[in-house]
């Protein structure tokens, strides 16, 4: 087995586990991106369908409050882990403005609060957000105060987060061990990530410290594996025994699954260029607005495109060379079609 397609076994075989509940699959990847583009499903649904039995679009929505997770940024937003949230906070807390300190008092004083309810407070101003567009300034103020740790998600209404106050357990870790447990928690997620890729996403913590000698540590520890394939150097979790072949099925995985999120490796392990095209011109589109990696065994080899037209499910596939001839994919692909419409919910 050539030392690509061995990594993206492992890969497979740790991120793609046996489909199990929902609150055991948040536990094993740890973290799950979001985004709110629906096509045909949000990626926090399109990702968990893959890892929890019987998983439905909005589980993870309508189960939020009793999971014992959080909203927060890790690598990008999604949900995570209580014990991770607890390891990212505190962040800084200097360069409060007053408007933030304004907020911060009055959803202690009222509790859990809806941003349209701040408003009535302190009007509607706005302000250049991170895109360019606009925000209510008071929406920004919730979005900082929780990036600070200072707020937490309470839960959601028609996709809209409510706020109310965040309490962190005294943690004793100091910010070495805090960095080790959370450099450990990227690399279950993303493994077998490159040595780069893993300190460019870990340079979000460096106000914990360095991450390169944490990393020096752990590899020399045993706590993590290293892997040279074709001069690239990555690190994965012990792997212990050989991982077997990959399962012979079809997936349709979100353009934000952990086993495609870095386009980097994607390109080195499966030989060609994946790019999620949802912001690019639709004249400039070369796979689709929405194209979900097609994985057929330990291959992804094409994409797929899926839409719900008058309550049915289209789907419309791409290869990146010829559609395998085989019965076996046919069969596959016909059954990932109906998981997907079983997910969606559609007749």
């Amino acid at each position: 087995m050539s030392g690509p397609r061995r990594l993206r076994t492992i890969a497979i075989a740790h991120s793609l586990f046996p489909p199990t509940t929902l609150k055991t699959a948040i536990r094993r990847l740890g973290f799950i991106q979001a985004d709110p583009i629906r096509s045909p499903a949000r990626a926090q649904d399109l990702i968990l369908r893959h890892r929890v039995k019987g998983y439905l679009s909005g589980d993870l929505d309508r189960r939020y409050p009793a999971l014992d997770i959080e909203e927060d940024v890790l690598y990008a937003y999604g949900f995570l882990t209580r014990q991770t949230w607890q390891l990212l906070h505190p962040r800084s807390l200097r360069g409060m403005s007053s408007l933030e300190k304004k907020v911060l008092e009055t959803v202690f004083k009222f509790g859990v609060m809806h941003p349209t309810e701040l408003q009535d407070h302190f009007g509607k101003a706005r302000v250049v957000n991170d895109w360019g567009g606009y925000s209510k300034a008071t929406t920004r103020a919730l979005e900082h105060l929780h990036y600070r740790g200072l707020l937490r998600i309470a839960r959601r209404e028609n996709g809209v987060r409510l706020y109310e106050r965040a309490v962190i357990s005294s943690d004793s870790s100091n910010a070495e061990e805090r960095l080790r447990k959370l450099i450990l928690v990227i690399v279950n997620i993303l493994g077998p990530i490159s040595e780069r890729s893993l300190r460019a996403n870990a340079a979000r913590f460096r106000y914990l410290g360095r991450a390169r000698p944490v990393l020096q540590k752990l590899l020399k520890a045993g706590a993590l594996e290293s892997h040279i394939i074709d001069e690239i150097g990555y690190v994965s979790l012990p792997s212990g025994t050989r991982p077997a072949s990959a399962p012979r099925l079809v997936r349709f995985l979100a353009p934000f699954d952990p086993l495609v999120w870095d386009r980097q490796r994607f390109e080195h392990l499966w030989g060609w260029p994946y790019r999620f095209e949802a912001y690019t011109p639709a004249s400039k589109r070369v796979r689709g607005y929405y194209a979900m990696p097609l994985l057929w065994g330990d291959e992804i080899i094409g994409w797929a495109n899926a839409g719900v037209d008058t309550g049915r499910l289209k789907v419309d596939i791409g290869f990146v060379d010829k559609r395998p001839t085989d019965s076996d994919f046919r069969s596959e692909l016909e059954n990932e079609i109906e998981r997907l419409r079983g997910f969606l919910q559609l007749r």
